[in-house]
């Protein structure tokens, strides 16, 4: 090689390699970009800051770590206000414990506001609402119906008088804790817990359970521009929010997604797509993608068990009804397995999910979508595995137990003769003699060796 071309590989080579380090710095720039917290305008601005957070929908566990990352990025931002505007039904107690434990330790005013018309923050709503720094409703909105009550996939349970005030009493001290030193109507406020009462913006204005009124996001910032209020550790804050900045807080592509896959119904799904995938691979190795598509979705199933108030019960309740359904498939029991399964599987959806405040499980249209496929599928499923022990091979050397054949020779007992089968000549040992173009029936295979019989020995056997 000459001189000339084994510097000229060196350059190219030197770019190749400076080439692909450029893109790869490139690419961890980008990715610095992207992970990194944005530097917005806001950040710079000298008006204040109003980080907006949006509850409007079940308070679940994925929507508890969005309000608490929002109150963490207030406070790094140093943000004047976090508003909150809330249209829930309810939610899950754990998460709603987090949320208000959040709420009360936030270094920044937190302002909970039930908008827009026709919304409502009820029952965890309501205990969110009233532990803000300031609680606020637009016009047409109610609030109330706090109730403790446990429920299962929508539907109520009844518990003993003792269980009962247990829970009723734990979640009026829990009330009472953090309305006192808000300067709320704890008295009132009981009432929506012990006779689930709900209130509408003006009856919660006049009995001192919120602040006051206002009829859009803009109209309460106005309003409270200027307002003195006092924090929950005792301190005294006036909130400076003249031409305040609104920045939206929303929920990342991350939690978004997992925020569908912690809903009950999906999760139920998820669940049994998981285990359906899972047996079909187990049962029929090759197919790959059942197992696939099985594995997948129970992942997420197993992260969407973490972060629910999975029952244990229930659980086992939908293992026994696919153990149902594989015994029905194997033995006769007339459909008394299968039904027995589907009763299980139906109770385990409706035990999975655990709420006390409200009905946050599985509902019984999708129990009874996913349940009644389920089990035929299995059945099926099994069916076809037993079915296929039975099978005859029908290629290799086993293809040729059971097939009749016929002796060349004379096959003498014990010792070794020439037998046709299939057009084949095969070394064959019979245990009785058999004259020259009798048919043998063919009993084993060992090597290039068949082990045979009489035809008639074994037609008097089959009988």
């Amino acid at each position: 090689m000459s001189p000339h071309r084994a510097v000229q590989r060196f350059l190219i080579s030197r770019n190749t390699v400076a080439s692909a380090f450029t893109f790869f710095c490139a690419v961890c720039a980008v990715a610095a970009c992207l992970l990194l917290p944005s530097a917005t305008a806001d950040e710079h601005s000298t008006n204040p800051l109003v980080l907006r957070l949006s509850l409007n929908r079940e308070v679940e566990p994925v929507l508890a770590t969005y309000i608490d990352e929002g109150l963490a990025d207030a406070a790094t931002r140093h943000a004047a206000l976090v508003l909150i505007t809330m249209d829930t039904p309810g939610g899950l107690s754990e998460s709603m414990t987090d949320i208000i434990q959040h709420i009360l330790t936030s270094p920044v005013p937190v302002a909970v506001y039930v908008w827009p018309t026709g919304a409502r923050g009820a029952s965890a709503g309501f205990f969110i609402l009233l532990s803000a720094d300031i609680a606020a409703m637009a016009p047409g909105t109610h609030t109330g119906a706090a109730s403790p009550v446990i429920s299962i996939g929508g539907w109520q349970l009844q518990v003993d008088e003792t269980m009962h005030k247990k829970i009723l009493n734990d979640a009026l001290a829990f009330l009472r804790s953090y309305a006192e030193k808000r300067g709320r109507n704890p008295a009132l406020a009981e009432t929506a817990v012990t006779d689930a009462k709900a209130f509408t913006e003006k009856e919660a204005l006049d009995g001192k359970l919120i602040d006051l009124m206002a009829s859009s996001p803009e109209d309460l910032l106005h309003q409270l521009d200027g307002r003195s209020i006092t924090r929950f550790d005792g301190t005294k804050t006036v909130l400076a929010l003249k031409n305040a900045a609104i920045s939206p807080f929303e929920l990342s592509v991350r939690q978004s997604f997992l925020a569908r896959i912690v809903e009950p119904d999906v999760f139920f799904v998820l669940l049994m797509v998981g285990v359906l995938g899972l047996y079909t691979e187990f049962t029929h190795p090759g197919m790959i993608a059942p197992g696939v598509i099985g594995g997948i979705c129970a992942v997420l199933a197993l992260y969407a068990m973490h972060l629910l108030p999975v029952n244990f019960a229930g659980v086992l309740l939908i293992l026994l009804a696919l153990t149902l359904f594989i015994l029905e498939a194997k033995f006769t029991s007339h459909g008394v397995l299968g039904a027995g399964g589907v009763a299980a599987m139906l109770l385990g959806a409706m035990f999975l999910i655990r709420s006390p405040l409200t009905s946050g499980g599985v509902s019984l249209g999708v129990a009874l979508a996913a349940t009644l496929p389920f089990a035929v599928i299995t059945i099926f499923l099994m069916r076809l595995v037993l079915r296929s022990r039975s099978w005859k091979a029908t290629t290799g050397r086993e293809e040729l137990i059971g097939e009749e054949g016929i002796a060349i020779s004379g096959l003498h007992a014990g010792a070794e003769g020439m037998i046709r089968v299939h057009g084949e000549l095969w070394q064959a040992v019979c245990p009785q003699a058999v004259p020259e173009g009798k048919p043998v029936r063919v009993r084993s295979v060992q090597g290039l060796k068949l082990h045979v019989e009489p035809e008639e020995a074994a037609v008097t056997e089959n009988k």
